[in-house]
């Protein structure tokens, strides 16, 4: 029998796998490393394959890479395996022995949620505890009373418990600063610096970012000693993930904005879940129920939500109950103003309301497998459109980023419809080319143009839809949310358990005033759609989507199947044959 000969490209595929670094390789523990093969995770990306192993010699570490790179596991890892070591080298010593300092609640559950996984083969030799969550302090000084080994938290809270003696810091060996750059832009420089005298000088750092700023830097001064400065490039990392996002922008007025939002899901021309960025909280549950008028299902997440309720939504999107999800970005105003460029105006209500200041959504929190960014309202600076585009093409995955800009000429025509930030697109949209052509030598964003003339047949029923959101109903939708959290909140279960006539007359209260759903805007008759039919809407309108756009064997083979079987309808009135009568 003839020896079969390998070609060159099998060759070349064989040595690739070969040279290909796994997580064994790494020197982390067998029982982490089950924990990982649980978790999926085929091979380390980029910053882990780097971070982990000089963490392990015990370098302090200081690290640049984009979001959903992995930063947040190549942390998890060294310090959790570092805490093993010590376990077992000293198995009497008990006590805390790391921080990992997050900018928001909502990263510091998802940080603990990795962790327990990681865990989850160590039995109870370590124990993590996030101390961001609405608990009762009581209660938060019981549980850090048995000194868990990781504390996860804000740098105000870690602080607090610090103060208060709930903390000892004199065990502590390792610090993780993450999203460094975040936490400096929402205002923690004078918490982190008193952490920095109380904590050992001997502990090791992680100092963890997307981007570099001045800031980071004078961070980066402070916490570490001589660190192993990691900054990968975009390039590298789309090299090493396969990842790639594909952005357009459509230069629309504020009207056709909403406009635009209605064709494209109401014709599904984006396949796969879509995470839509708003500048205003009224403007995002606006848009939530002019899309409810045409049966578009979708959830909102902002700054006036529950911590609990934020982590809900989060968990329903991730879980596809929901295929698109509204949110505000509070984070625009923080990230810094763009040089040359004047900030909004933003009107004060008197009745401000005091919202979570640790809240955040285009950075940390990991929304799962996210087909396409909308930003429906451009951010005001550069540095956020990254950090928005960021939450898709995500671990290898690729995705799409849409953005509406809309011109200074059409700026304010509409008012309903208008917002002050929409004034500096022209201005935020010329600095996001400028910073992708000097980081790519080549501008990314491209322009993308809907045949109009196609769309103009849906206006009138988006006018129509637009004028039943008033301002009484966004505000009722907002006052109906709340009711809804009160009614299952946690916390006032007790009281309402001693006082059920105050459930009762919360029950009974008068409703809001839900925008009347128009049945008839629910479905898309045939005369609007383009004259070739629903065949040509990519034709004419462009379709947009992930990158898979194939569908699946078995389901295509269903399909036809299907196609085959179903039996014609026919019609009475075409097909009666009636005999004829002769007198």
């Amino acid at each position: 029998m003839g020896v079969k000969r390998q070609t060159k490209a099998e060759k070349l595929e064989k040595a690739d796998k070969s040279n290909l670094v796994s997580f064994e390789s790494l020197g982390l523990d067998a029982r982490l490393v089950q924990a990982i093969t649980r978790l999926k995770f085929n091979s380390p990306t980029l910053i882990q394959e780097q971070a982990i192993p000089l963490a392990l010699q015990g370098k302090d570490i200081f690290a640049r890479a984009k979001t959903g790179s992995g930063k947040t596991a190549a942390y998890v890892l060294p310090v959790v395996e570092s805490i093993l070591r010590q376990r077992e080298d000293k198995p009497e010593e008990v006590g805390t022995r790391a921080l990992i300092l997050v900018p928001t609640k909502e990263l510091a559950d998802q940080c603990l949620k990795l962790i327990s996984k990681i865990l989850s083969f160590t039995g109870r030799l370590i124990h993590a505890e996030n101390i961001s969550q609405n608990m009762n302090e009581q209660v938060q000084s019981a549980l850090l009373s048995s000194s868990p080994e990781i504390i996860v938290g804000t740098p105000s809270r870690v602080l607090a418990y610090i103060s208060s003696s709930d903390i000892t810091v004199s065990t502590i060996t390792q610090i993780v600063i993450d999203e460094a750059d975040l936490i400096m832009s929402f205002g923690y420089e004078d918490d982190l610096a008193k952490i920095r005298k109380l904590i050992p000088r001997t502990c090791q750092v992680f100092l963890m970012s997307a981007t570099l700023s001045s800031e980071v830097d004078d961070l980066k001064t402070a916490f570490c000693h001589s660190p192993a400065i990691l900054t990968l490039r975009e390039q590298d990392e789309a090299d090493h993930d396969g990842g790639k996002i594909d952005q357009y922008v459509v230069q629309c007025s504020e009207f056709d904005k909403f406009l635009l939002a209605y064709v494209i899901f109401k014709l599904n021309l984006i396949k796969g879940k879509t995470l839509v960025f708003v500048n205003d909280i009224d403007r995002c549950y606006r848009l939530k129920l002019f899309l409810e008028q045409f049966g578009i299902r979708s959830c909102v997440l902002n700054s006036d939500l529950p911590i609990n309720s934020r982590l809900h939504v989060v968990e329903q999107f991730n879980r596809n109950l929901y295929s698109i999800l509204i949110a505000t970005d509070d984070s625009n105003s923080s990230v810094g103003e763009e040089p040359g460029i004047a900030p909004p105006v933003v009107k004060k209500s008197k009745k401000a309301k005091i919202r979570d200041s640790e809240y955040g959504v285009s950075r940390g929190i990991d929304f799962q497998n996210v087909a396409c960014v909308l930003n429906f309202d451009l951010p005001t600076t550069a540095r956020a459109y990254t950090h928005r585009i960021g939450r898709t093409g995500r671990a290898g995955n690729s995705g799409m980023a849409l953005s509406f800009a809309v011109p200074i000429e059409l700026w304010g025509k509409h008012k309903a419809s208008s917002l002050d930030t929409a004034k500096r697109d022209e201005k935020i949209l010329d600095r996001i080319k400028k910073d992708q052509h000097k980081n790519n030598g080549e501008a990314v964003l491209k322009p993308y143009e809907f045949d109009m003339k196609q769309i103009d047949a849906f206006r009138y029923r988006m006018e129509d839809a637009f004028r039943a959101v008033t301002k009484t109903s966004v505000r009722d939708a907002r006052t109906r949310e709340l009711r809804q959290e009160i009614l299952t909140s946690d916390k006032l279960k007790k009281l309402f358990e001693e006082s059920p006539e105050e459930l009762e007359q919360l029950r009974h209260d008068d409703e809001s005033h839900v925008v009347r759903v128009q049945q008839h805007l629910r479905h898309v008759p045939d005369y609007l759609l383009p004259e070739a039919g629903k065949q040509s809407i990519a034709r004419d309108l462009g379709k947009i989507t992930a990158r898979k756009t194939q569908q699946n064997r078995i389901r295509r083979a269903r399909a036809m199947h299907k196609a085959r079987t179903k039996p014609k309808r026919v019609d009475p009135l075409k097909s009666f044959k009636g005999k004829k009568v002769t007198k």
